[in-house]
């Protein structure tokens, strides 16, 4: 009798459970659209124009289908937000080039642009958080979480997608990476392997209100690095060392070392 209604019991559990999209179909649309976005991803060459217009329409209808699936969680209807996400992926597409350079450029030892985008985690953790971004953007459930804990598993980075990430980032090994919800980049940052950047609370009525810094452009963060709290901000231009721990604001051009020294550089 405890079996049965044990059973019962999970029973209605799944009657009553909301439609969501499965994991893996999520992940392997991820997997053909990334092959799509860049030939070095992909295991096949075009034989023709028509044969890679109809893999992306194949990738289109498998969107729409992942949204209609929850639809009626959705802030708009699922063929509004397939187009939405769609006219945005040029933009992202543009983004991601650019991302892939910054790294060619920052690693001495990365030796083309097509081994960074083959073969670098840092990349490919970057490429899928900009992709879930544009849904968590757009108010798409699930799918944006799906996403980037999926490239977590993959890479040892964890990239909320709610974070918000400037031009030409630079992940360099990237195991450890941790970014958090409300964290704000700007433009050419590059952060080493073990840094993190995460809230001084944890509170659940906090999950409103930005937790989480801000690094402005052209800072660079040296592994093991942590820096904590909504009002701590890292001005431009400065280099936070490997192991410093952070929890105040700190002005452009400093130089911050493990034993938390600071030093504003003069700019001249």
């Amino acid at each position: 009798m405890q079996e049965q209604a044990f059973i019962d019991e999970l029973f209605k559990a799944h009657e009553g459970a909301k439609r969501i999209p499965a994991p893996a179909a999520v992940c392997n649309w991820l997997d053909g659209l990334l092959k799509v976005l860049f030939p070095e991803l992909a295991d096949q060459r075009y034989s023709s124009r028509r044969e890679l217009e109809q893999h992306y329409r194949q990738l289109k209808l498998e969107l729409f289908s992942m949204l209609e699936t929850m639809e009626e969680r959705l802030p708009n209807t699922a063929a509004d937000l397939e187009e939405a996400f769609l006219n945005r992926l040029p933009g992202v597409h543009n983004l991601l080039h650019l991302d892939a350079e910054a790294i060619l450029d920052g690693d001495p030892a990365a030796a083309s642009k097509t081994e960074v985008i083959r073969t670098y985690p840092g990349f490919k953790a970057i490429a899928v958080y900009r992709l879930a971004h544009e849904f968590h953007r757009l108010g798409v459930p699930l799918i944006p979480r799906i996403l980037t804990e999926h490239v977590h598993s993959l890479t040892g980075i964890d990239i909320h997608p709610g974070a918000s990430i400037g031009e030409r980032f630079c992940i360099d090994h990237g195991t450890g990476v941790v970014i958090g919800e409300t964290v704000t980049i700007g433009h050419d940052v590059k952060i080493y392997q073990g840094v993190t950047l995460g809230a001084l609370s944890v509170a659940k009525d906090m999950a409103q209100t930005k937790r989480h810094p801000t690094i402005e452009d052209r800072v660079v963060i040296y592994s093991g690095a942590t820096i904590l709290g909504g009002n701590t901000a890292i001005g431009h231009d400065s280099i936070i060392g490997g192991n410093v721990w952070l929890t105040q604001s700190v002005p452009p051009f400093s130089r911050v070392y493990y034993e938390g020294y600071v030093r504003q550089k003069v700019h001249s």
